[in-house]
């Protein structure tokens, strides 16, 4: 498999981040995890900070790791993010989803998809006024919110990742895509080029 990744910063403060691939056999093709913390320090806590327009729908899973390809509605659940929704309020809640994952950490079937890419997610910092706004052309969005940062990873400066102080926001097809034939499909084909599209811009209100 032969991948091109194209990391691009704009005059609109956005990190665009273009994927290319071909293969020679069959093989999923995926994207890389970034993690977020946008009161500038990743010694702070993440669950003060703002999460809006997720989707409108989850998929529901025995596991969460393993979804069951069932479409459940977010609506009236601690999933629902698409009011703007503070990270911490519902976080804690004795929901099973959230049980299994320790958090949040699940895939949003994201509304709109047309594999074009489109305005998906935002989340919104207010003790800096930082605004995260997300663009993909993906039909899927994993929402994490770091339940299982310890202390063993670090970053600049040395700094270890603590429980909950990054998020992730990760453009994707649905988990188990591969084995689920009503999904979107993740397989890259001989003779075939994927191309995908992944925007960060930032901004400040």
């Amino acid at each position: 498999m032969t991948i091109t990744v194209k990391y691009t910063l704009t005059n609109e403060n956005a990190l665009e981040i273009r994927y290319e691939g071909t293969t020679d056999k069959p093989t999923v093709f995926i994207q890389r995890t970034i993690l977020f913390n946008l009161t500038g320090s990743m010694t702070k806590t993440i669950v003060g900070s703002s999460a809006h327009d997720l989707c409108r729908l989850y998929y529901s899973g025995r596991e969460w790791i393993d979804p069951d390809g069932t479409v459940v509605s977010v609506a009236n659940t601690p999933i629902d993010f698409r009011t703007s929704t503070r990270i911490g309020t519902h976080i804690g809640d004795h929901n099973e989803q959230l049980l299994f994952a320790k958090g949040y950490d699940h895939n949003w079937v994201l509304r709109d998809y047309n594999k074009q890419v489109r305005k998906v997610a935002e989340v919104y910092e207010p003790t800096t006024g930082r605004m995260l706004t997300m663009f993909t052309d993906q039909p899927g969005l994993q929402f994490y919110t770091g339940n299982f940062l310890d202390g063993t990873a670090k970053g600049k400066n040395g700094v270890a990742y603590q429980f909950r102080t990054g998020f992730c926001l990760e453009a994707q097809c649905y988990p188990d895509s591969p084995n689920k034939p009503n999904f979107p499909s993740a397989v890259l084909r001989p003779g075939d080029c994927i191309h995908q599209t992944t925007i960060y811009q930032f901004s400040t209100k």
